[in-house]
């Protein structure tokens, strides 16, 4: 049995960790976060010691190493502008850490912890649990078997609405969460990535307070992309069944369905890094350097390559009176 700490108890992903480290046999010893709205833990680990404030979880975990007690991993579900700084701390505890995603929001961020990782010899792993989808992995072996040359046409949609509570959060600060490709879409690029190699053309055609758009050309992809957190972006047909999200990915005009199979995703996550197996810092650099891109670009406007959504209506952030 491994112990271990969580830094982020009260945010949306944390009881997926919660249940990833009851899921293979492990403890939680102590957890950190700013709200105390943390009752979730009662379902799985009533016992942890909960902190509100970082100098007495730093402090508590301190005292338990001095008492015999090892803090195996730290997990990080914190705001994304913090997980650099978690990771270290969880480093410098001489524990392991597993980290959501992004890991970081800039690449030389990566190069650092790839020093850190080197002086105390601790490891850092991401969750990208969309490599472990059992249809994403079929998909990966029908891309690489195709004939060599083989350019793929991909249409990627994500639409997932958000209230006004987004832009007070720190979601709503780009220069916390990264911005709309960074906070709901790192996942996709990096899963893009992983199945059709590196990046020869990052276009971005639009970015805005809700929603962004662009073209990624990849070693054996052709990928228009659309991504929106405005309802009104929803296909009506989606609306109609009462539902706030739309999901689409097509290869060659195919739909690629992968709506199911997620439930299990983050403890299996969990169960390649105790095994081992675990996604490295290194695995996760190239769709940081795809939204690092992406939000520092200038959007170049429409052209053929843009994808069809990214015609809708512009809308007025909420906030502009």
């Amino acid at each position: 049995m491994k112990n271990f700490a969580l830094i982020g108890a009260a945010g949306y992903v944390a009881p997926r960790h919660m249940e990833a480290i009851k899921a293979t046999g492990n403890n939680l010893v102590a957890a950190l976060d700013r709200s105390d709205s943390v009752g979730i833990m009662d379902s799985y680990f009533p016992k942890a010691d909960f902190f509100v404030e970082f100098e007495r979880f730093d402090r508590h975990l301190e005292k338990l190493k001095r008492d015999g007690v090892t803090t195996h991993f730290v997990s990080v579900c914190s705001p994304n502008y913090l997980h650099d700084s978690h990771i270290r701390f969880g480093l410098r505890q001489g524990a392991d850490v597993i980290c959501e995603k992004p890991l970081v929001l800039n690449p030389w961020n990566i190069d650092a912890l790839e020093e850190i990782c080197e002086e105390t010899g601790g490891h850092v792993y991401n969750i990208l649990q969309l490599r472990l989808h059992p249809s994403v992995i079929e998909l990966k072996k029908k891309v690489d078997a195709a004939p060599a040359g083989k350019i793929f046409d991909v249409d990627l949609t994500y639409l997932t609405s958000r209230g006004h509570w987004y832009y007070t959060s720190w979601k709503g600060d780009l220069s916390k969460s990264g911005g709309i490709a960074t906070n709901i879409g790192v996942h996709f690029y990096d899963m893009l990535g992983w199945i059709f190699g590196n990046v020869k053309e990052n276009r971005v055609h639009l970015h805005t307070h809700d929603r962004a758009a662009g073209y990624l050309e990849l070693e054996k992809a052709r990928v228009k992309w659309f991504l929106s957190i405005n309802y009104d972006t929803i296909p009506e047909a989606r609306k109609a069944k009462g539902s706030s999200t739309y999901r689409s990915l097509k290869i060659e005009g195919e739909e690629f369905e992968f709506t199911g199979g997620f439930n299990d995703l983050h403890t299996h996550s969990y169960q390649k890094v105790l095994e081992g197996q675990g996604f490295s810092i290194n695995e996760s650099r190239q769709a940081i350097d795809i939204v690092h891109q992406i939000r520092h670009a200038q959007p170049v406007g429409l052209d053929e390559m843009a994808h069809p959504l990214a015609q809708l209506p512009l809308s007025r952030h909420p906030f502009d009176k």
